[in-house]
């Protein structure tokens, strides 16, 4: 798609779900000057929850597997206030795994697993915001108010009955979205990304004079001077009556 072939065109954008296969190969032909944009980098999956200790541990637990089987690359993080649920949680992962169809690459992937006792609710969100990841569960008492100090994450679910399985499969959600931390400067995959934006400008005679003495210093002090030629040449010709 990024080169063309014989009977498929060459496109100058790709689009779509990734991994880390796919990720390195749109990379590599973005940067090819004959390949093709990206959207953003995306996967392996990543998945952080945020828990109080009010959150059900078998939900956290079960949210924490839907990542990490996703893929032996996927990465799980737990940030949570309350070090019995912590433990709570590891017990029904312990409960659960033996009865997952995918539970060696499970347990591949949770060699790299992490969970973090916070003091504080606002310190897991800073930790999320520095980890920008994929996808952020928050099961806390008031998600919703957690949610407003979220600014770096692909997509947040919000709430007890808000998995992330929703967005997998059916919430309406683009589940396009950005890993590696690219959060902090990618959003999730949106229409805006299959649209291109292009200005138009157009002065007139008093608009160009009176913008001149600007562009005159800037250009001036940049050593541009064919900028600054381009602009007095005009008002010259103008001052002296010539037709353009």
């Amino acid at each position: 798609m990024a080169y063309g072939t014989a009977t498929v065109p060459k496109v100058v954008k790709i689009f779509g779900p990734g991994n880390a296969w796919v990720t390195a190969a749109k990379t590599m032909v973005a940067a090819d000057p004959a390949g093709a944009a990206l959207d953003m980098p995306a996967g392996p999956s990543e998945v952080m929850v945020i828990a109080d200790g009010t959150a059900n541990p078998r939900y956290v637990a079960l949210d924490l597997l839907s990542q990490a089987e996703h893929g032996p690359d996927s990465h799980v993080v737990l940030a949570c206030t309350d070090r019995a649920l912590v433990t709570a949680v590891l017990a029904e992962i312990d409960r659960a795994l033996p009865g997952l169809p995918r539970r060696e690459i499970i347990r591949t992937a949770l060699t790299h697993a992490v969970a973090v006792i916070v003091p504080t609710l606002a310190d897991a969100v800073t930790l999320a915001n520095e980890y920008a990841p994929e996808h952020l569960i928050l099961q806390t008492v008031e998600p919703r108010v957690l949610a407003a100090g979220v600014d770096t994450a692909g997509s947040v679910f919000i709430g007890t009955w808000t998995p992330e399985s929703l967005g997998d499969y059916c919430s309406g959600t683009n589940h396009v979205l950005p890993t590696y931390g690219y959060a902090r400067a990618y959003s999730g995959l949106s229409v805006a990304d299959f649209e291109r934006r292009m200005t138009l400008q157009e002065a007139t005679l008093p608009g160009l004079r009176s913008l001149a003495p600007t562009v005159r210093t800037l250009a001036q002090l940049e050593g541009l001077d064919a900028h600054a030629q381009a602009v007095a040449t005009r008002l010259e010709q103008a001052d002296s009556g010539r037709k353009p």
